[in-house]
């Protein structure tokens, strides 16, 4: 490939990943505060829409990247498909905040989280195999060692949250059960907050450092 031919290819990666940093996090921010509270009320669905819509658009922008490459296309277009879902789900934190006792909203608020958890792990692939075609050995042990790390307090997280469900709809529980589930209860909101911020945290790091390892190894080469 003519050297000069993969520069424009690499601004959109540049640009993916500029879109994905500050798209995963508003995307949280707005689910979690479109499905907790009315401070969006006012602007509907639109928000959460909107943050989902930039990370999908940040995954488009980096199919441009070595498109020849079975394994990269592959992991991306998992992610990619995972956030079109993710855009589809995103309205239901809405609509299940004005009406929390509607069984399909609850349900479709349940697969918006799992779908989730899916997408941080295949964003997290993404960025593994990304690193990979990058001349930046640190950069390539960072990535793999974080992506681990994330894909471990991911699928704890998940499991956490599969287990909750279940215990919530066990109403006849034994009393060793009841007392697990009160525990678990009395810490769920500090177990959301590092099983979930950390990993957000860890991939957004990841996402600005590849981002300045491509910048400053194609656009500002040293002299």
């Amino acid at each position: 490939m003519n050297p000069l031919g993969i520069f424009p290819s690499l601004a959109r990666v540049v640009r993916g990943l500029s879109a994905l940093f500050w798209g995963l996090p508003l995307m949280l921010l707005c689910d979690a505060r479109s499905a907790m509270d009315d401070s969006l009320t006012e602007y509907g669905w639109m928000p959460v829409v909107a943050a989902s819509v930039l990370v999908a658009y940040g995954l488009h922008q980096l199919r441009h990247f070595q498109s020849q490459e079975r394994i990269w296309t592959a992991s991306l277009d998992r992610a990619r498909l995972l956030s079109l879902l993710l855009v589809a789900l995103s309205p239901f934190t809405y609509w299940w905040n004005r009406r929390p006792n509607e069984p399909f909203f609850a349900q479709s608020m349940v697969l918006l989280v799992f779908a989730g958890f899916a997408f941080l792990i295949a964003l997290n692939h993404v960025l593994l195999r990304l690193s990979a075609m990058l001349p930046d050995e640190t950069l390539r042990a960072e990535t793999g060692f974080f992506t681990g790390i994330n894909q471990t307090l991911i699928v704890l997280q998940a499991g956490l949250t599969a287990g909750e469900m279940l215990l919530v709809r066990w109403a006849d529980a034994p009393p060793a059960i009841a007392r697990l589930r009160d525990a678990f209860e009395a810490s769920k909101s500090w177990l959301v907050l590092l099983l979930t911020l950390l990993p957000v945290a860890l991939t957004m790091t990841l996402l600005w450092k590849t981002k300045e390892v491509i910048i400053a190894s194609v656009f500002r080469p040293p002299p």
